[in-house]
């Protein structure tokens, strides 16, 4: 295999594998500091996670939730970025495989993130869709529209009626979020958008496995955001796993014995695993499919190998499972690591240990109503939905798209209008694989 072509230089090499919101907090800590970075990813762009279930309704445009990794750091003189996706790493002789090279390093930092996890169920998997990356989104707006097109053209009335039902999977934020959008779409836009339809027709379906919604944060967010789904007409069902999807047969199952409910598209948003890489020590995988590290973020067993976000699995006495995959860790594991990268670049020791610093949780239920448990105060209503547009605004990247979905949000708060629904690519809902590892 042949070498990538970057220029070398005396200083010390970071290879970054993924721009997620690990790699790229990891990124802004040492950029312009004495360090030569190799950002690797197979796509070429940040996306910003949270907001993806706007791009599935229609609520925003693909591309005001992601930001060109060039663009990003334009004027970063210490980063090199290569698209590329990551094969394998060899820990003997400092290398990471690609597949159009390979590339050394002195530090190596596995930043890949998650997938969604559909606990072996092959069948699920290949009729089903999670939420994770924007071809997620856009793949779930392009089935959404494609089932209502085809439920207007000619179908019977048990076509119309499968056709009009959405199911999502998972009662964590993502799943109620998109379930309160879905609905949203069909109390004001069915109407005007597809008057073929009986808007009694559609149904919304949100699938929790445990006994409440929303169930890493406090009961008084789950009882709220429960009664404003089902004040949007979403059928909540509790205490329910689903076990099987045909691609109109799901397999339900709850305390009343196996049950099928039949419905046109299934959103998985129940479980994500990490996106382990070829050359990590087994030994060093944990439940969930993470990576075992210390509290500097390294890998068990390595020295110059760390792994931080979703991928990474610190684990203590206070957290026996590791930190939960959600954006705030990514971004302050980012951040230490690279405090902690210098500090052994000039005084070869590590800074600090990581301590995770939990801000709160938050959820929007539909575009006026939110849950945030934040650290010293419960908000819900209007309140807690305008507390987590601002912190999700500040928080996109670029200044474009900051602009782009502040805009969008105020024509959508006023007028109930969504963005244009339109058909970018034509999907097929049966896949023979997940595409979601990085």
């Amino acid at each position: 295999m042949q070498e990538i072509a970057i220029i070398n230089n005396d200083l010390p090499r970071v290879v970054i594998i993924g721009a997620g919101f690990a790699g790229i907090n990891l990124v802004k800590t040492l950029q312009h500091k004495p360090v030569q970075m190799i950002l690797l990813d197979q796509h070429n762009h940040h996306q910003f996670q949270p907001l993806l279930y706007q791009v599935a309704i229609s609520g925003l445009e693909p591309d005001s939730v992601v930001t060109p990794v060039r663009k990003l750091f334009k004027s970063c003189i210490n980063m090199i970025y290569r698209m590329a996706k990551v094969e394998s790493i060899d820990t003997l002789n400092n290398r990471v495989m690609t597949d159009i090279g390979f590339v050394r390093y002195d530090y190596l930092v596995i930043a890949t993130g998650s997938s969604t996890n559909y606990y072996g169920s092959k069948e699920i998997e290949i009729h089903s869709i999670g939420l994770k990356s924007i071809n997620d989104a856009i793949n779930i707006r392009s089935w959404m529209i494609q089932n209502l097109e085809k439920s207007i053209d000619g179908s019977s009335d048990r076509e119309k009626e499968i056709l009009t039902k959405f199911v999502v999977v998972g009662g964590g934020p993502a799943g109620v979020e998109m379930a309160g959008s879905l609905a949203e779409f069909k109390k004001y836009l069915l109407k005007n958008d597809y008057p073929e339809i009986n808007g009694d027709l559609m149904k919304i379906y949100l699938i929790q496995s445990g006994g409440r919604v929303l169930p890493t944060m406090s009961v008084r967010s789950s009882n709220h955001a429960h009664k404003i789904l089902e004040n949007l007409g979403v059928d909540v069902l509790l205490n329910t796993r689903v076990s099987g999807y045909d691609g109109e047969n799901i397999q339900i199952e709850n305390g009343s014995g196996p049950e099928t409910l039949k419905a046109g598209a299934l959103i998985w948003t129940a479980g994500v695993h990490g996106n382990t890489i070829n050359g990590v020590d087994p030994q060093s995988i944990v439940a969930g499919n993470r990576i075992k590290v210390n509290e500097y973020n390294q890998v068990a067993g390595t020295k110059n190998i760390f792994a931080i976000g979703d991928i990474a699995a610190m684990i203590t006495d206070e957290n026996p499972r590791g930190h939960p995959m959600v954006a705030q860790v990514a971004i302050q594991q980012g951040k230490a690591l690279g405090k902690n990268i210098l500090s052994l670049v000039e005084t070869k020791k590590f800074n600090v240990p990581f301590k995770y610093r939990d801000r709160g949780s938050m959820a929007t239920i539909g575009k006026k109503d939110a849950v945030a448990d934040l650290k010293l105060i419960f908000l819900n209503g209007r309140l807690g939905w305008l507390i987590w547009s601002f912190i999700h605004l500040i928080s996109i990247t670029g200044f474009r798209n900051k602009i782009s979905i502040a805009i969008s949000w105020i024509i959508k708060y006023l007028t109930y209008d969504n963005a244009n629904q339109l058909i970018i690519r034509r999907y097929n809902p049966v896949k023979t694989t997940n595409s979601n590892t990085k």
